[in-house]
């Protein structure tokens, strides 16, 4: 079966560092989009990072992660990861892994990871 698992939340210190690591799984033919999400209590989910495999490829972040968070692919692997720097209270939250991931010859579906906590407090 097809998931997609996460890795690397825990407990931070503001200013502090951490990576988080999405690796897909199962029968795939190929991934298109991968991303990162987080959801905090009361709070929608909302778009943290997320990289294209199209053409000249295409990264997106949200503004409040900007020029602290990076993310990149090892598609050889399967693999998204999200670097994470200069970390604030804010940025606390459940991180998911988020996939569109082609199952079937020319079937596509997203997919979700069940998520990893990652927690900055000092």
């Amino acid at each position: 079966q097809v998931q997609l698992v996460e890795s690397g939340g825990e407990l931070v210190q503001p200013g502090g560092s951490l990576r988080l690591s999405c690796a897909a799984s199962g029968s795939i033919f190929s991934i298109s989009t991968m991303g990162w999400y987080r959801q905090a209590p009361g709070k929608e989910r909302e778009l943290v990072a997320d990289s294209t495999s199209t053409s000249g490829g295409s990264t997106t972040y949200a503004d409040s992660v900007k020029g602290r968070f990076t993310i990149s692919r090892d598609n050889a692997k399967n693999t998204v990861y999200l670097q994470m720097n200069s970390l604030k209270s804010e940025d606390t939250g459940v991180y998911y892994c988020h996939g569109v991931l082609e199952v079937l010859k020319n079937t596509w579906a997203n997919y979700w990871g069940k998520g990893t906590q990652v927690t900055v407090t000092s």
